[in-house]
């Protein structure tokens, strides 16, 4: 185990890690107003329409295959009965899908945001380097998975796995990491850039859940045509019911 090995694998994900916190709270303090996606739909909506669609849904089962094939140990799985070469399909074929879509959608919304010009105008340059580290890591991604197709697979839920799930524990498994394959090296470190990053682009709105949604109190629309109103407004709120 080289010092390499040890400051890539056994203090920079701590850092990542502190960058990631601190910056969101930084950000959640001092940026509130820029704490958003910045909608462009009133500028183009063809394109959004088809990338945005093709890159969230993508993304969300990538996410889902990293967390099953990192946090999930090996003899859990085969625990419930799917074998090493069941899991490595469907994670090829689900996982290879999953990310050529991802791909596709972002590709699709980097040339929109480039051609459209009041969309790129509105894009700051964190964001142009979150474009580049987004898809430098998704081309690194699926360079593993068409290893894996290619014969050149790599077991990482064996190096990989469990160095991820052993730095929960502060005890992190740098002698696992440092025998994983180039790709996955090249991937993890890229993945810990656009963490690191993250919350000093348009990414940190995927940590803001909607829930004020779930409490606000009715809107109701009436058309004009339908004349004033019949009774002053009471305070509060009212339901839809009440008229």
């Amino acid at each position: 185990m080289s010092t390499w090995d040890l400051l890539l694998w056994g203090v920079l994900p701590y850092v990542m890690v502190a960058v990631l916190v601190g910056g969101t709270i930084w950000r959640y303090r001092y940026d509130k107003f820029g704490w958003t996606t910045r909608s462009s739909e009133l500028y183009e909506s063809r394109l959004l329409r088809i990338g945005s669609p093709l890159f969230h849904f993508g993304l969300l089962v990538v996410i889902i295959g990293h967390v099953i094939g990192l946090l999930i140990p090996q003899s859990w799985t085969g625990a419930v009965g799917l074998s090493p070469t069941a899991y490595h399909v469907q994670a090829l074929v689900l996982g290879g899908i999953a990310g050529f879509c991802t791909l596709v959608g972002v590709g699709i919304l980097v040339y929109r945001r480039r051609t459209t010009g009041p969309v790129f105008s509105a894009t700051t340059r964190n964001d142009k380097l979150m474009y580049v580290v987004l898809v430098a890591a998704l081309v690194a991604g699926l360079a593993t998975t068409l290893l894996g197709a290619t014969g050149g697979e790599h077991n990482y839920r064996e190096t990989v796995s469990p160095w991820f799930r052993s730095l929960f524990v502060l005890q992190p498994d740098i002698a696992s990491m440092a025998g994983a394959g180039l790709a996955f090296h090249v991937h993890t470190l890229i993945g810990m850039v656009l963490f690191a990053i993250w919350p000093f682009t348009r990414l940190v709105h995927a940590f803001t859940a909607p829930l004020g949604y779930l409490f606000r109190p009715y809107i109701v629309y009436r058309s004009r045509a339908a004349g004033g109103a019949t009774r002053a407004p009471r305070r509060g709120w009212e339901t839809a019911d009440n008229r």
